[in-house]
């Protein structure tokens, strides 16, 4: 291990010892779940992010495949107190050192994450690398350039795809999709139609869906326009629900706006209540942009908020059966209270087809 840093646009930085290489200029977030770093680490919507775990002891449980979240690991670094070099679990395959090493990820080992914390809290997301002392002008011309815009474009599946038997036709749009995700959607009788999120609107409904499904993924929503046009042209003709980033598309097309949080939301226990109930469930997050009160549409009602901040967590169509939430129902990782928000969908569809 070398000494490193984590060096911030803004000058300040972060002592650590650093292993497997610089990094590439990413979003410096945090994540304060206890457990699930390695569905973290694998989610698309941390693309271009490094991710610094708040819980002081990471890798205690080890890694096991079968639980990521995507094709591949989507962080661009990694920062942790402590990193365990001998888990234990029955189910462990192999040490996250390793995972780090056999998947080229820089991480900052030996951080004060509690301060890094502190300074995302108090001056907001900044724009990071990771790097050694002796790097200095690989650091400057790293935050020296603006970060890509085309994080959707990257994670999204490239071709089309089918999974499941089911009765209902659910075409899922791909922003960065988790796997869970569409493994909640086939255990709910779905044939799952995926396709990559520039398909057009004449596309999708070739599809013949019963429902279409948007994503989570990473970035900025404003970044997609076209995509946004295509969930506009199917406003009507098809019952949709969007996840997270496809929460904040479906605002968008429905003629919301969105807008930057301080510093985001990303954990597995944020309380979020129900509006109409009032029952309050804890949610997994990971989202840096959240859908504005300003201009609200009069056509949508606002259903779900969140208890932190007041943020909007999910809303629905007065008239159309088009629904959106903030956060991740299916966790992975995270509590397991909202599952049933893919069972009442389900539902819905049936109903619509009937």
């Amino acid at each position: 291990m070398k000494e490193g840093y984590l060096y911030l646009a803004d000058g300040r930085n972060f002592p650590g010892y650093l292993v497997g290489g610089h990094s590439k200029a990413a979003e410096v977030v945090f994540n304060t779940a206890m457990t699930g770093y390695e569905e973290s680490y694998t989610d698309p919507s941390y693309t271009d992010q490094i991710l610094t775990l708040t819980y002081p002891l990471i890798g205690n449980y080890g890694v096991n495949h079968h639980i990521w979240q995507g094709e591949r690991p989507s962080i661009s670094g990694a920062i942790v107190s402590e990193l365990t070099r001998f888990p234990s679990n029955w189910e462990s395959e192999d040490s996250l050192g390793r995972f780090f090493k056999a998947n080229q990820i820089p991480v900052l080992i030996g951080a004060d994450t509690r301060a890094i914390t502190r300074a995302i809290r108090k001056e907001g997301t900044p724009i990071g690398v990771l790097a050694t002392a002796a790097e200095e002008n690989y650091v400057k011309e790293a935050l020296a350039h603006p970060l890509p815009q085309d994080q959707i474009a990257r994670v999204t599946t490239p071709v089309a795809y089918k999974m499941g038997e089911g009765r209902l036709r659910v075409t899922v749009i791909d922003c960065g999709i988790k796997r869970r995700m569409l493994d909640h959607l086939v255990a709910a009788d779905c044939h799952l139609t995926v396709v990559p999120a520039q398909t057009k609107a004449a596309q999708i409904l070739a599809t013949q869906p019963d429902g279409v499904f948007i994503s989570n993924g990473p970035g900025n929503p404003a970044d997609v326009p076209d995509t946004i046009q295509t969930l506009r042209e199917l406003v009507g003709k098809v019952p949709m629900f969007g996840i997270c980033m496809g929460h904040q598309l479906l605002a968008q097309a429905l003629g919301a706006v969105t807008f930057k949080l301080p510093f985001g939301h990303r954990g597995a226990n944020h309380p979020v209540i129900d509006l109409a109930t009032k029952k309050i469930t804890m949610t997994a997050q990971n989202h840096g942009y959240a859908v504005s009160e300003e201009n609200f549409p009069a056509e949508l009602v606002v259903t779900h908020r969140s208890l932190n901040d007041g943020t909007i967590e999910g809303f629905r169509h007065r008239t159309l059966p088009i629904q959106g939430i903030q956060y991740h129902p299916e966790a992975a990782p995270g509590p397991t209270d909202n599952e049933y928000l893919f069972t009442d969908w389900m539902k819905s569809l049936k109903g619509e087809r009937a």
